[in-house]
């Protein structure tokens, strides 16, 4: 099978994917990287300033840069409100993580399974065969969503991850979901 690079930029029936820019940055502060509810169970540290923000960005374009994929920002298809983000971070041409995260005004309406479809349908054209996802024990909502999208719970995790915004310092059991494509 050949490896292609992911496109930039695509489209669902509600949602536009599209890969992060610098000029992003005010957006995803606002939106969702400085909401502490938002990002309670992220595994990575509220945005405290745009530097924060901006540093993401460097870090999404040198994935993108390495890999066939990295993040996507997520967007509202025909206003283009920024809703959150998800993509892929690759461990190996073959392995890649995923997983979503939505501005509050975002939840509940189907926005994260549905960007996750597009991620998991563009998946094995990039080479992934593994796609998976660890997910909080007490997220209830983000698991659900990747049931919905077709992952299998694999395992718990016990004392895996941290969530810096959750428990500072320790670690927290996830469930690993799955898909193999």
């Amino acid at each position: 099978m050949k490896i292609a690079r992911a496109p930039e930029r695509l489209e669902t029936e509600r949602l536009v994917l599209r890969r992060p820019v610098a000029g992003d940055a005010d957006a995803v502060f606002s939106r969702y990287g400085a909401d502490p509810d938002v990002t309670r169970y992220v595994g990575w540290p509220m945005h405290r300033s745009l530097a924060d923000t901006r540093a993401f960005l460097a870090a999404s374009d040198a994935q993108w840069e390495r890999w066939p994929a990295g993040p996507y920002l997520i967007f509202a298809r025909g206003d283009d409100t920024l809703l959150g983000g998800t993509g892929f971070a690759f461990e190996t041409p073959r392995r890649a993580m995923t997983g979503y995260v939505l501005a509050k005004d975002a939840w509940g309406k189907g926005y994260a399974t549905e960007a996750l479809r597009a991620i998991v349908e563009i998946a094995p054209s990039l080479g992934v065969r593994r796609l998976y996802a660890l997910c909080h024990t007490r997220h209830r909502p983000s698991a659900r969503v990747l049931e919905k999208c077709g992952f299998e719970r694999e395992a718990v995790l016990r004392c895996h991850t941290e969530f810096p915004n959750l428990a500072p310092g320790e670690l927290a059991d996830v469930f690993c979901y799955a898909r193999i494509l």
